[in-house]
């Protein structure tokens, strides 16, 4: 059973910065790809950023600059790096994994997903 547990959540003002963790069990792929998206309040879910087997990573467009996603040396666990902070990044920040890039970013539907964890920024 594949199971995701997120970690790093919580409560910021504006300008100050996040790291989000999460680790991955019960995967059976050699290589897969990781990474987190977001759902603000009202909103659809976004892609946030993604790392893949070989340590490549791919950002949406607005994410770039500010958002650092990595994996550990296990590559069972990927962090996101989140600075400068802003109200508007407040969300619920969804780990998942799938066996692909492309499917991670272009059917996420299939991916494996962790339950989540609350960023809250003030202002």
């Amino acid at each position: 059973q594949v199971e995701l547990v997120e970690s790093g959540g919580g409560s910021v003002q504006a300008g100050g910065s996040l790291t989000l963790s999460c680790t991955v069990s019960g995967l059976t792929w050699t290589y897969f790809c990781m990474g987190w998206f977001r759902r603000r309040p009202g909103e659809r879910r976004e892609a946030v950023a993604s790392v893949d087997h070989d340590g490549s990573t791919k950002y949406a467009t607005s994410m770039k600059g500010r958002f650092a996603v990595a994996k550990d040396n296990d590559k069972y666990t990927v962090t996101l790096r989140m600075n400068r902070l802003q109200p508007d990044d407040t969300a619920v920040y969804y780990c998942a994994v799938a066996d692909t890039e492309q499917k991670w970013w272009y059917l996420p539907a299939d991916n494996y997903w962790g339950q989540g964890t609350q960023v809250a920024v003030s202002s």
